[in-house]
């Protein structure tokens, strides 16, 4: 069966795109991936600057909302990952070429469609530096919600200077006997209202000027070089890294 439109990515644009196209009558596909749908923002707390929630909203709960928006509107969901995506060609009914597109899923399964949108969202940004990887899941982290009971009592270091980075050292302060949130510059990029939240909490501490140049530790404990700094868990940027496409 060859649909209309197929959707890669179960993130806000995924959701998105998949109501607008069910309006249309085109009844969209939505291949969600074989994990949790949603995007980044199911590991996100309270979405504070959505249009439309003045008292905030939980990220997974406005998720769940998009997708119950979409279903509305005859989004058919497929719970699994893409392998590959090939362009083909396919005769229309004047016999003129037309292109088309063939997804393989992990599950063996081929689907084929007239477009595709792919809205698979941006890979965690990393450091870079050396001990990041060996480390990675050792007390380095890139999902504070996932992973925040884990540092419970301990000291925490979290990186970056964005809204993300800020929403995520104040969601820290729960777990960990105290937060560093360490930025390379002097200036934040987040907004005023979460720096103020930071600099009001006694737990959380802003080091500025500051790089990490290496991480050293064992599988239970976690050291950033420069300054070193003993902690219990290294929490890492989130997003806005690179596009997450390389499977396709």
């Amino acid at each position: 069966m060859e649909h209309n439109v197929i959707i890669i990515g179960s993130g806000p644009a995924g959701y998105t795109a998949a109501i607008y196209l069910g309006r249309a009558g085109l009844n969209p596909v939505l291949v969600t991936g074989a994990l949790a749908p949603g995007g980044q923002l199911v590991n996100t707390t309270e979405v504070e600057n959505f249009p439309g929630f003045p008292d905030g909203i939980m990220g997974p709960d406005l998720m769940d909302r998009m997708r119950d928006q979409a279903e509305k509107f005859g989004t058919q969901f497929i719970a699994d990952d893409v392998e590959s995506v090939e362009q083909v060609e396919a005769a229309d009914a004047a016999d003129a070429p037309q292109p088309r597109y063939r997804l393989s899923l992990s599950d063996g399964s081929v689907l084929e469609s007239r477009a595709i949108i792919v809205a698979t969202g941006s890979n965690f940004r990393k450091l870079g530096v050396p001990g990041e990887r060996e480390l990675s899941g050792h007390g380095v982290s890139y999902c504070a919600t996932c992973d925040g009971f884990f540092f419970k009592d301990k000291p925490i270091v979290v990186v970056g200077g964005g809204d993300s980075a800020f929403e995520e050292a104040l969601f820290l302060t729960r777990f960990g006997s105290s937060v560093t949130l360490i930025h390379r510059r002097d200036s934040f990029r987040a907004s005023q209202i979460m720096v103020d939240r930071a600099q009001s909490n006694p737990k959380l501490t802003l080091l500025t000027n500051t790089v990490v140049t290496a991480i050293h530790g064992s599988a239970s404990e976690a050291k950033p070089a420069s300054p070193a700094i003993t902690i219990g868990g290294l929490k890492l940027p989130r997003g806005h890294g690179s596009p997450k496409r390389e499977q396709h």
